[in-house]
């Protein structure tokens, strides 16, 4: 097990212990058990993704928040670019960690951007390990933005340089989140499974959940599994936070189609759609940055808590 991993599972089992932090006590002024689901959660990031990063969350405010009201959380960080196959075989590795640590026999899976399909893996090759799975903001079809991406010529110099680039800067997180261990960067393998092609190859493999119509919901249960997913719609949401700017220009590779930024509306579904039209963009899911989302929408901390809730009152 990485120290990175230690690291998170001594913080679940520190929560688990119910022992209050500062950053708890930000969030909420009482203790409940609103949160408190049978099986622990287990947090995912997407592509670029990290645990901590220079004092930052990628999961801003989440897991304290969680962890407040009863829940149990671990954050796993897998190769921050690379194939949706390769990062569900690091993440699996965690999972049977934290499985045996916690003594709970599944987890509750949840995955952000790239972490969708990421726990997906994990969830049909090991479904005695997972109670549910809940993706936030994912290509489960793919993303406009990955497809406009690929029109760079295969093999050619333009391609090599931007690989080159993108290769570096997920190494240059990766340092910065403190890692133990270099994990693998292959921008191109990243590429490859988050366009259309990619997905509907990875989909053919695992189906679990995934909607057979254009733009329904998918199987809510399968091999045991409880599928969930929910998504926002909306790139630009306060004027205040820079990153929208980002969201604001990748959100024209869609070509009209509602999106949050990074991934379409009806490519976000998974299993039982809670929602599809946050006033989030796909940073917004996570509430970064810094918690600078929609003054006009639910608190994305809120959405975390109320599935926690939903997770617990299923028995998960």
């Amino acid at each position: 097990m990485s120290r990175k991993t230690r690291l998170s599972v001594a913080c679940g089992l520190i929560a688990a212990l119910g022992v209050s932090t500062q950053a708890n006590a930000f969030w909420f002024s009482s203790s409940s058990q609103y949160t408190k689901t049978k099986y622990p959660i287990v947090l995912t990031h997407g592509m670029l993704g990290f645990d901590s990063l220079l004092g930052v969350d990628y999961w801003y405010g989440i897991p304290s928040a969680l962890r407040k009201d009863g829940a149990t959380v671990y954050i796993t960080e897998v190769s921050q670019l690379d194939t949706s196959e390769a990062r569900g075989e690091q993440l699996l590795e965690q999972v049977e960690d934290i499985v045996a640590i916690s003594g709970k026999g599944k987890v509750n899976l949840i995955g952000h951007s790239h972490g969708g399909p990421t726990i997906r893996y994990v969830a049909a090759l090991r479904p005695d390990l997972v109670a549910s799975v809940t993706s936030v903001g994912a290509p489960h079809k793919g993303s406009a933005t990955a497809d406009f991406l690929r029109q760079v010529p295969e093999g050619s110099a333009g391609e090599t340089l931007l690989a080159g680039i993108v290769n570096g800067l997920g190494a240059l997180i990766n340092f910065l989140s403190g890692s133990s261990s270099s994990t693998p960067q292959n921008s191109l393998g990243s590429l490859e499974s988050l366009n259309s092609e990619g997905a509907a190859r990875f989909n053919a493999k695992f189906p679990q959940g995934i909607p057979t119509s254009a733009c329904g919901e998918g199987a809510y249960q399968v091999n045991g599994v409880r599928y969930y997913s929910w998504s926002g719609t909306s790139p630009l949401t306060n004027v205040l936070d820079v990153s929208d700017l980002l969201m604001g220009a990748s959100s024209l590779t869609f070509g009209g189609e509602a999106n949050d930024g990074l991934v379409g509306r009806c490519s976000s579904h998974l299993g039982m759609v809670i929602r599809d039209n946050y006033r989030m963009n796909h940073l917004d899911e996570v509430n970064q940055t810094l918690g600078l989302t929609s003054l006009f929408e639910t608190d994305p901390v809120t959405v975390y808590r109320q599935q926690a809730n939903r997770l617990k009152n299923a028995g998960l």
